[in-house]
């Protein structure tokens, strides 16, 4: 007899974690495969975060806070959506929690009931609809193809709202595709939203910093400011700082939701890392040049990887306009053979092939809702990711 919980039977494991698992046991077995599973920033975070955390430790800053977050930081974080969103949130207005995927999580147990859908558009990241049915709701994959630059559209939005709509996730930029969206697009959304007004929004916004050629980030909150009081807007420091490991997430939002959020964390988790919540004070007040130093070394690591991938017969890939992953189309090999002739029928067998033959690590599109695709993360040195797209097409040219 099981004692496991019955929710847990329609949930699946992290396909980017199970991918990077993989990835580590062909090493312990001596075989030199490059990891690129994850999406975590080399670098290291910068020294007057660290600082900052030693200088909290060595303060006596080692007591549990209140849970939404410390004052310190609830106002770090005002000010960093004033400063750079143009949205006057007050340090009541926020909540933080370890990560923003608890951030979501939280969210979610606070809001769902049996039944409730949330629409996820897809491509999307691994963790939404798995979090969506362990809470007890219905994920709703809404398919972005790539032919409208993998963004969700007011047709479509409108087309996948029912009276049990709770939630929409948006993205941007996104994970996996890179995809934004521009203020233009947000506002033909939110127009959708106005007339459905049962529905909640929820804006990932954890890549915000991670932007090319140019663009202008545009907040949901900034686009849709009428749709504030339904508006959940999730960041958090993990990317544009290096600092996944600190597991620090932040959103604002409606006061009746963030209370919501805050009990649940009281009876869960309690609060975040009283050190962790000191360096995120030091990482969003203090200097932010690393932020664009980072930036400058994806934009050049996404070129390398645009360009390496267009020299490969079956697969394509567009430049990504955010984050750091390539979502590579691999429709041109779907049905050629490997060398033991077995067909390659969908992208977990592309994928699967890869890891194999390519030795390089990747997730398959099948886990982000849009086949056929495979992603690659391109948060790592020129030179790996340099050899990453070369053991990809060599094993690509011993297909049949």
């Amino acid at each position: 007899m099981s004692y496991i919980s019955s929710r847990l039977s329609v949930v699946k494991p992290s396909a980017s974690m199970v991918a990077s698992q993989a990835a580590r046991a062909l090493r312990a077995k001596g075989i030199d495969v490059i990891d690129l599973g994850l999406g975590e920033p080399d670098f290291p975070t910068p020294p007057h975060i660290i600082e900052a955390a030693f200088a909290a430790a060595r303060a006596g800053e080692t007591l549990y806070t209140a849970a939404a977050g410390t004052l310190a930081v609830r106002e770090a974080v005002a000010a960093k959506f004033r400063r750079e969103n143009g949205l006057g949130y007050s340090a009541d207005d926020i909540v933080v929690a370890n990560g923003a995927k608890q951030i979501i999580f939280n969210a979610l147990m606070a809001t769902l009931e049996p039944g409730d859908e949330v629409i996820v558009p897809a491509p999307y990241f691994v963790s939404y609809p798995e979090m969506v049915k362990l809470l007890g709701g219905s994920p709703v994959a809404v398919e972005c193809p790539e032919a409208d630059g993998f963004r969700l559209t007011a047709e479509r939005l409108e087309a996948a709202i029912t009276p049990r709509t709770k939630w929409l996730f948006l993205n941007t930029p996104g994970n996996p595709s890179g995809a934004t969206y521009a203020e233009e697009d947000l506002k033909a959304l939110g127009a959708v939203l106005a007339r459905h007004p049962q529905v909640l929004v929820l804006s990932d916004e954890i890549y915000e910093h991670i932007i090319f050629d140019g663009r202008t980030f545009v907040s949901f909150g900034q686009a849709c400011p009428g749709l504030r009081e339904r508006s959940l807007i999730v960041n958090g420091v993990a990317k544009s700082y290096a600092m996944t490991g600190w597991r620090v997430g932040y959103a604002a939002g409606p006061a009746p939701l963030l209370k919501a959020m805050s009990t649940i964390q009281s009876q869960s988790v309690t609060s975040v890392c009283s050190i962790a919540q000191a360096a995120t004070v030091a990482a969003l007040n203090g200097p932010q040049d690393g932020v664009a130093r980072f930036r400058d070394a994806f934009e050049r690591r996404r070129n390398l990887v645009v360009d390496g991938i267009a020299g490969i017969d079956g697969l394509t890939l567009a430049a990504p306009e955010g984050a750091f992953y390539a979502y590579i189309g691999c429709a041109g090999l779907i049905g050629r053979r490997t060398p033991d002739g077995t067909a390659l029928e969908d992208d977990a067998a592309v994928s699967n092939y890869l890891l194999h033959r390519g030795r390089v690590s990747s997730v398959p599109g099948v886990a982000y809702g849009l086949s056929p695709y495979f992603r690659i993360s391109t948060a790592t040195a020129d030179d790996i990711l340099t050899e990453a797209v070369a053991r990809i097409g060599s094993a690509v040219e011993e297909l049949e």
